[in-house]
């Protein structure tokens, strides 16, 4: 098979996997020494890190050849779909050459598992040593990594990765056990343990070996078993406490041919990824937790709703703590008004330090006033009582999203 048809479809197959942002890589800054590649500046998957930078890599299998039966996958053992590999040496070609050419500032390398998780995560480790070690090359590497496979190949993969993730693929032991058997729950969260660890003595011992500077990251697909959203974000809670994740990603099941009995035969609307990814941001920066997000007055809140965000959401199920203060509110508390957000906030404490804030100072701010405006009070301005009611906030406010996806895979060959 000519390199370019690989290239169409393990190009393809690898856009099923979310987690690939580069969020937290140094930046590696080619100098006159000869180095090639950098993890700064733009460079076909787009993701985009907290500082707003576009990011662009080359996101590939190495194949998707696969021992497993998850029933979810497209390349499962059984499906009947062209298959392809690329030897480390291709894989190492296509991401110097197209760097070379200003497409990408990196790589997302993941694969099917083929003969045993060792030989796997051997031929994934290669490519990412060929690349460092012989070609000199600074740019971002991302690693998807194999949970079985043995500890000093996934410490191997630490050492010249930025990011590793290792995918719990679905919220629940019980889910996972009955839609993909091959796979162990408990193994892959030893797995991440054992990542955890080698990344804090990094960190405690800047003299011990690089390890994946940019932390782990792993992936949840939503909508392919019955798992509501409540224990969805209470799995993400416990993963992000007990591993410290940079990321927990969120994709939506998309149905694939000859699909098992087993799964949906409809794909879970795309807006309820999208709340995930909301509610996620909220419990990371905004200091709710889960349990605030899936609980009202009458019990838990099993969906996030989706024709609102989650913290309007909330807000509407606690009007008592409002209209907020301006001028007295916390920080704590100002995060917790629907339409401020961190930058909001931030810049409402540095300016009330020199006077009192009206409604148009808010306006300057270029906050949503729409949806700030019932939920706060200022030196001149009181929300009228009818404004609070939740019904008609809730039918003002609501809209369908808009908002893309964390991540954006372009095809190589539009």
């Amino acid at each position: 098979m000519k390199l370019l048809q690989k290239l169409s479809i393990l190009a393809d197959a690898a856009k099923y996997d979310a987690s690939c942002a580069s969020s937290g890589a140094p930046r590696r800054v080619s100098t006159r020494d000869g180095g090639l590649g950098s993890s700064e500046g733009m460079g076909i998957c787009h993701s985009y890190a907290p500082d707003g930078r576009c990011v662009s890599l080359l996101k590939l299998l190495l194949t998707n050849f696969c021992l497993y039966e998850c029933s979810y996958c497209i390349n499962r053992s059984s499906s009947n779909v062209q298959r392809a590999r690329f030897t480390v040496a291709e894989v190492v070609k296509l991401t110097l050459d197209f760097y070379r050419r200003n497409l990408i500032e990196g790589l997302f390398l993941s694969s099917g598992v083929i003969q045993s998780p060792d030989y796997t995560m051997e031929q994934l480790v290669a490519v990412a040593r060929s690349l460092r070690e012989e070609h000199d090359f600074r740019g971002y590497i991302h690693l998807k990594t194999i949970p079985d496979a043995a500890p000093e190949l996934l410490a191997a993969a630490g050492r010249y990765a930025d990011r590793l993730s290792i995918n719990i693929e679905l919220p629940t032991a019980t889910s996972l056990q009955r839609l993909a058997p091959e796979k162990d729950f408990s193994r892959i969260k030893v797995a991440m343990g054992r990542m955890k660890m080698r990344i804090d003595e990094r960190r405690a011992d800047r003299k011990a070996p690089r390890f994946a500077p940019a932390g782990q990251s792993t992936q949840m697909i939503i909508g392919a078993d019955s798992t509501d959203d409540a224990t969805i974000l209470q799995t993400a809670t416990t993963v992000y406490a007990s591993y410290h994740l940079k990321r927990v990603y969120y994709s939506a099941f998309s149905p694939i041919p000859d699909a098992s009995s087993a799964l949906p035969v409809a794909p879970p609307p795309l807006e309820r990824e999208h709340r995930l990814y909301q509610a996620d941001w909220l419990m990371r920066f905004y200091g709710f937790s889960a349990a605030e997000l899936t609980t009202s007055g009458e019990g838990s809140v099993a969906m996030l709703p989706l024709d609102i965000d989650p913290k309007l959401a909330w807000a509407l199920r606690h009007r008592e703590r409002f209209p907020v203060d301006i001028n007295d509110a916390t920080r704590e508390e100002l995060l917790r008004v629907p339409g401020l957000g961190t930058k909001s906030v931030a810049a409402i404490l540095s300016s009330r330090r020199y006077a009192r804030l009206r409604l148009a100072d808010l306006a300057r701010l270029r906050v949503p006033m729409s949806k700030v405006r019932p939920f706060v009070r200022t030196l001149d301005y009181m929300p009228p009582v009818r404004e609070l009611s939740s019904e008609d906030l809730r039918r003002s406010l609501a809209s369908p999203s808009s908002a893309p996806s964390v991540t954006a895979q372009l095809p190589l060959f539009a």
